[in-house]
């Protein structure tokens, strides 16, 4: 496979930075959860077309009957992980949701086991299971199990596993099909559910106040061009489960937000927290590197 010009890390790394902005945007909108995620994907989609339209609307042609299928199961599930991580949003803290939601390893090392039949040393187990506990090390301070907060941290980790569901089915159709084409493709479907679902819940697609427009745009151009497309990009030469370990790194970003910009305490847990995840995602990314490496050279041989 021919290396890009970027390095997918960097990728991963400006991804990870730009979707900690999520919660911080959907926080300061007044919008019903649906409408807030129908209107990210609306103009993120919006925003692609004439770029898709002028340079690759000819790749339609190429998807085949699988990859549709896949492509439309990846654009639901990404519709439905907006819609309840944004409504968790309501109910927790950014620090306990946006922890909750990242914690991907776990679904993703069980479903690219059952799905895709990949291994995992040993070492990249305990590696994920320290960033693991790096995570609800920073949400330990600030759980409250008890009542909505509860029903929030529930809707988090559903929305959890869509996302990686929705990641999953990416990996196996990026390999086939380029990372505009099928962002594209997902965004528009998952644009398209979330309008029905919007429709079917009687919620209202206007007026809202000017800021929430402000925030839907910001929402499209950096959490989503900036951090699921990039996302979408680096599935062609990273694993889900290596991106899922990067996007741990997603409370840290959203807790230091919070901080500056919803005047949301940092607790001593949050900064614990973030460095075990640190050192579990760099342990995991070292044995990655090294297993590669060593596959590159049994080929060779």
């Amino acid at each position: 496979m021919q290396m890009p010009k970027v390095n997918p890390y960097v990728a991963l790394a400006i991804g990870v930075a730009s979707v900690s902005f999520s919660a911080i945007l959907v926080k300061l909108a007044t919008a019903p959860s649906g409408v807030i995620a129908f209107y990210r994907l609306l103009f993120t989609v919006l925003l692609m077309l004439p770029v898709f339209l002028v340079k690759y609307r000819h790749e339609l042609k190429f998807i085949e009957k699988k990859d549709w299928l896949y492509s439309i199961a990846a654009g639901v599930f990404l519709a439905f992980h907006f819609i309840l991580w944004f409504e968790s949003l309501n109910y927790t803290s950014v620090a306990s949701s946006t922890v909750l939601v990242t914690l991907q390893p776990l679904f993703a090392f069980a479903g690219a086991y059952l799905f895709f039949k990949e291994r995992f040393s040993m070492k990249a187990i305990l590696s994920g299971v320290i960033a693991i506990a790096g995570s609800l090390v920073i949400s330990w301070g600030d759980f409250r199990i008890s009542g909505m907060a509860l029903w929030g941290d529930i809707l988090s980790l559903i929305a959890c596993a869509l996302v990686t569901g929705y990641l999953l089915f990416g990996q196996n159709v990026r390999k086939r099909i380029s990372s505009i084409t099928y962002t594209f493709v997902v965004y528009a479907i998952s644009a398209l559910a979330l309008f029905f679902y919007v429709i079917f819940k009687g919620e209202p697609l206007a007026p809202y106040p000017a800021s929430d427009w402000i925030y839907f745009v910001l929402l499209a151009i950096f959490p989503t061009l900036l951090g699921h497309s990039l996302f979408n990009w680096s599935l062609k030469w990273l694993s889900t489960s290596t991106l899922s370990m990067g996007i741990l790194l997603e409370p840290v970003g959203a807790t230091i937000l919070a901080y500056f910009i919803l005047d949301e305490p940092i607790l001593w847990t949050q900064v614990l927290g973030g460095t075990i995840i640190l050192g579990g995602l760099m342990m995991f990314l070292k044995d990655e590197k090294k297993s590669k490496v060593h596959e590159e050279a049994q080929v060779s041989v």
